[in-house]
């Protein structure tokens, strides 16, 4: 089941095989801000981009909210890695600074929709940071099975003067998850905005 989405595309989440996906990752990985002064010294401004998991029952209620201040849904369906305040401050080390994990076989039946969303604590916006790259896959936060959805957010000019995003949507359609590769930048400053953005416009 190699698929790499592209932004808008679905996808069920049956496998090849028959069986359908239980744990799901969504990783994160972004850089400091260089900056060169005007005698040409370089240095680095520390980026804080938090990514956040929002759960809703099938009338778009608001029934839980994973971010840095809370690292684990009531259910113990999705679990954040924790809060990364910096970014890579050396470079890039291909490895993900937050991850949120999802198990699908956790989750409470009145869950209908999961969804995942970025936002830029300190208001940086994305186009100024040098490398920030998204991935939605299968697996385990240290190991990658299957690749569904990766967002280049530094390099996308769409994303220039923006902070927030919605990176992808699982949602429950007649017993069955499928996924949303949304990878749409939002107008919101706080995530407490991009929750209720996702319910306005992407449910």
């Amino acid at each position: 089941m190699a698929i790499n989405l592209q932004k808008g595309q679905r996808i069920n989440l049956q496998k090849d095989n028959g069986s359908t996906l239980q744990n799901i990752c969504v990783g994160v990985n972004w850089g400091a801000i260089e900056k060169k002064s005007w005698l040409g010294s370089v240095t680095k401004e520390a980026v804080d981009l938090d990514a956040s998991c929002a759960l809703y029952d099938e009338a778009k209620n608001v029934l839980d909210v994973v971010y840095f201040g809370q690292l684990k849904s009531k259910d113990g369906a999705v679990k954040h890695s924790g809060d990364d305040l910096t970014g890579d401050m050396s470079g890039d080390d291909g490895l993900d600074n937050e991850v949120i994990t999802l198990d699908f076989s956790k989750l409470s039946p009145n869950v209908n929709y999961v969804a995942f969303v970025l936002n830029s604590y300190k208001g940086q916006d994305f186009k100024t940071i040098p490398f920030a790259s998204i991935r939605i896959y299968e697996g385990t936060p240290t190991r990658v099975t299957e690749v569904f959805a990766t967002y280049n957010i530094a390099k996308g000019d769409n994303f220039s003067g923006h902070v927030a995003m919605v990176m992808g949507v699982f949602y429950k359609k007649n017993g069955e998850w499928k996924f949303n590769a949304v990878g749409e930048p939002t107008r919101d400053r706080k995530l407490q905005e991009t929750v209720e953005t996702v319910k306005q416009n992407y449910l």
